[in-house]
């Protein structure tokens, strides 16, 4: 583990975070996608698996501004995000509570990825990235994006699971 003395370590250092998220994101997002029971929510997750993909070269050129290669450090964080999402989709579940889970599942991983890019941007903004600043807001968009949409689905999933 490197030591973290300036903003520009941090930044480097949570640039792998996010990079390992987004990967392993991209590995799960499959799995959602099959489980999916509505129409609309397989949609919006393979919709989401394509810009998760474009996601991971993004945060690969933002690394261009470090003057260090595009590396991945495992996020623990999102480990445990996807290893909760595999162990709840194994279990036995009406199609409409499954959707209405899967929607729960997919808001959390967003909001860490929201609450990250974030972060992200204002470091990137005071470190003068601004390159980097433009790739990872983008991403921050998409996700906000994302978010809202799931939460429009949640509203149909909910009433259905609820009856």
């Amino acid at each position: 583990m490197s030591k973290l003395e300036t903003l520009a370590d941090a930044f480097h250092d949570e640039l792998q975070d996010i990079y390992s998220a987004e990967q392993q994101i991209a590995k799960v997002l499959p799995k959602m996608i099959k489980k999916a029971n509505s129409g609309k929510l397989s949609q919006a997750l393979t919709a989401h698996l394509e810009q998760t993909k474009l996601h991971v070269e993004r945060v690969a050129s933002a690394f261009e501004e470090t003057g260090k290669s595009a590396k991945a450090k495992k996020c623990e964080a999102m480990a445990g995000l996807t290893k909760e999402a595999e162990e709840t989709m194994a279990q036995d579940a009406d199609a409409d509570v499954a959707d209405a889970i899967l929607i729960g599942l997919a808001q959390k991983v967003e909001h860490y990825e929201i609450a990250t890019y974030g972060t992200l941007c204002t470091w990137a903004d005071q470190l003068g990235y601004t390159n980097a600043k433009g790739l990872l807001g983008q991403n921050m968009d998409d996700e906000e994006k994302v978010d809202k949409l799931l939460s429009n689905l949640s509203r149909h999933a909910n009433l259905a699971a609820k009856a």
